[in-house]
């Protein structure tokens, strides 16, 4: 019988947050899988956890996974960490899960804290339509495609970043894919905690003057629909081309309610409210 691979979160901040599941699996796993060992051993001498630690990151994932992989299929049982936050997140534990998966091993998530689902609900942005995009490419052509993604979603778009980059991310970002509002979220359930608003410029500007300090999450608020013309001009006919969720968001986009967009577009389209509602759902499950 082979082992099983226990996804685990952990903290993002707070050690307080770690959850008692947890703490049970890392203290009965066989072998604990770590991004970074220094990092994870203060987490384990915090809760006065003694078992075997090992690496397993985006410079040794090849060979170390295929290691890991083959105790598992011994029948040992490895709990999988990363630094913050839970494993597979802008970090290579998809690639052990993947492995997993193809050798038929026993793959189970512990939940937990996760930045950027943290970020967008301390933002106040829109929760029924977004994306994680992770952090961007540093290849110019992969971050140029990668800034177009999120120029033509129609929700909340949600990145991570490290400090000394976010200036020029959020310059970037703002001549790519225009000058929206955005939250910029720092050091989320940590002592400093905050969150700041501004348009993507302002932000650019705000710090490039003062130094950026902490983890960061950039919130970004839907923009795609609202760069189509509205109605009475002489491109009304853009309108019928959008998805129905692009549609509604293009009125959300100028002020108005959820359930006022919803009844503007389906006025647009000649249906009832309950159909275009119908119209959403599907093609969130699409």
């Amino acid at each position: 019988m082979s082992g099983t691979l226990y996804i685990c979160a952990t903290p993002i901040g707070n050690l307080e947050d770690i959850s008692l599941r947890v703490l049970k699996t890392l203290k009965e796993a066989d072998i604990i899988a770590a991004e970074d060992t220094r990092h994870t051993l203060k987490l384990l001498n915090r809760f006065e956890i003694k078992n075997e630690l090992t690496s397993y990151h985006e410079h040794n994932k090849h060979i170390k996974g295929a290691k890991l992989t083959e105790l598992l299929k011994q029948g040992k049982n490895i709990a999988l960490v990363t630094d913050a936050g839970m494993p597979g997140i802008s970090d290579p534990g998809c690639d052990i899960i993947s492995l997993c998966r193809a050798e038929n091993i026993p793959v189970t998530v512990i939940p937990g804290a996760t930045a950027f689902t943290s970020a967008l609900v301390l933002s106040g942005m829109d929760t029924s339509c977004f994306a994680f995009f992770g952090f961007l490419p540093t290849a110019n052509q992969k971050k140029i495609k990668t800034a177009e993604k999120i120029k033509n979603f129609p929700g909340t778009a949600i990145l991570y970043e490290a400090p000394h980059h976010l200036a020029a991310t959020l310059k970037f970002l703002a001549e790519t894919i225009g000058n929206r509002k955005a939250a910029i979220v720092r050091e989320i359930t940590k002592i400093h905690e905050e969150v700041k608003f501004f348009n993507l410029s302002d932000a650019a500007a705000y710090y490039g003057e003062n130094a950026a300090k902490g983890e960061f999450v950039i919130v970004i608020e839907a923009g795609n629909a609202a760069e189509i013309p509205p109605q009475g001009t002489e491109n009304e006919s853009k309108l019928s081309e959008l998805s129905v969720t692009e549609h509604v968001a293009f009125y959300e986009n100028k002020g108005n309610t959820k359930k006022d967009a919803m009844k503007l577009a389906a006025k647009d389209r000649g249906v009832s409210k309950s159909e275009i509602y119908g119209e959403i759902l599907k093609e969130r499950n699409t």
